[in-house]
């Protein structure tokens, strides 16, 4: 295999009773043993809701037959995912009628990339008086949901939305930051394997990003340089448009309570995260019994919770909130929980904290 092709990993709503109600009932077959016998007339009738819920339109009959049989194919692995994964709901996503390669252009890590010289390791935090739960969406650092489409930029959302904690924490100010400056501006390559680089739709890493900000000095409003979820343009960075900066930025180590601790003092994290399950994740907890720690996701902590109740087990399962970049019309209005525990899906592995320069 090409040693490009290998370093690239590509980067990757509504109550849970709202989501299977009125139209949106058809998500109950994933979830019950009937999606194995539905008939030819059912499987179309759910694409059909499928297709207007999602705005979805094809070019041909060819390309509706084809993406039919995507679909079917999906509700096979909803399935395959909520047996595996019960503590959660799983089901019909925008990403439903997608192959498993049209999927990772959703994401776009580059898990492979080292580490840059500058990316110290975080000092370890006292952990003995951390709230039991805590969300920095109640404190004002996080921006809005956002979509980075059908480009491998995940990295970048999670770059900028670390920033933007960070600079809040720092300014008093929440800016949304450009992500389109990282996808066309920077260029930062592995400090050992000088071909392997932040590539834009391509993937990139979250540390190599905060390196590339260090370096040009910071990153502009989302407003003065629209994403516009493409690559291959001219960057238009304008340093005098700056409005974030990175003073340092630091590793934090696989102990959960030393994240915890990092989470709530330096405002959200960039983490990195196996996406198996959020192609058909609806809402509710994640749990899965099995979940590769091969990282191919870019994704945004901003808090935690004590107490996701899984039925299954029979037990509350304190949980990570995560901030995705697929839009507000995924998950929970954007939103993926995950448990705490042995690092699941990988999220412990690669997780990094940025402090912002207080004033510009």
């Amino acid at each position: 295999m090409d040693h490009r092709l290998f370093l690239l990993l590509s980067c990757s709503l509504l109550a849970v009773a709202s989501l299977v109600a009125g139209d949106d009932a058809f998500i109950r077959q994933v979830v019950d043993d009937r999606v194995q016998s539905l008939n030819t007339e059912e499987h179309l009738h759910h694409f059909g809701v499928f297709r207007r819920k999602f705005g979805k339109s094809y070019a041909s009959q060819e390309e509706h037959d084809y993406r039919f049989t995507v679909f079917k194919t999906n509700l096979r692995r909803a399935k395959r995912h909520q047996k595996l994964d019960p503590s959660a709901v799983h089901g019909i996503t925008q990403f439903s009628d997608m192959t498993p390669s049209e999927f990772r252009k959703h994401l776009g890590l580059r898990s492979r990339l080292r580490f840059p010289a500058d990316a110290s390791e975080a000092p370890i935090l006292p952990t003995n008086d951390l709230p039991d739960d805590f969300d920095w969406r109640d404190h004002g650092a996080v921006t809005n949901v956002k979509n980075q489409g059908s480009c491998g930029s995940c990295w970048s959302f999670s770059t900028t939305g670390a920033l933007e904690g960070a600079n809040f924490l720092a300014t008093g100010k929440l800016e949304s930051l450009s992500e389109q400056q990282l996808v066309d501006c920077d260029h930062e390559c592995d400090p050992e394997e000088k071909d392997s680089c932040d590539s834009g739709c391509d993937g990139g890493l979250m540390n190599s990003a905060f390196e590339y900000t260090l370096k040009a000095g910071g990153l502009m409003r989302e407003e003065d340089y629209p994403y516009t979820g493409s690559d291959g343009g001219r960057c238009k960075f304008d340093k005098n448009k700056i409005v974030a900066s990175v003073s340092n930025f630091s590793v934090v180590s696989l102990d959960e309570d030393q994240i915890a601790a990092n989470l709530v003092k330096h405002g959200p994290l960039a983490v990195a995260i196996n996406a198996v399950y959020m192609q058909t994740y609806i809402g509710g907890v994640s749990c899965p019994y099995v979940c590769s720690k091969r990282l191919d996701h870019g994704v945004l902590m901003v808090g935690y919770g004590a107490s996701g109740y899984s039925p299954i087990r029979r037990k509350e399962k304190p949980y990570w909130i995560i901030k995705n970049s697929w839009g507000p019309n995924w998950g929970e209005n954007g939103y993926y929980k995950i448990c705490k525990g042995p690092n699941v899906c990988g999220v412990d592995s690669m997780v990094s904290t940025v402090v912002a320069v207080a004033q510009h």
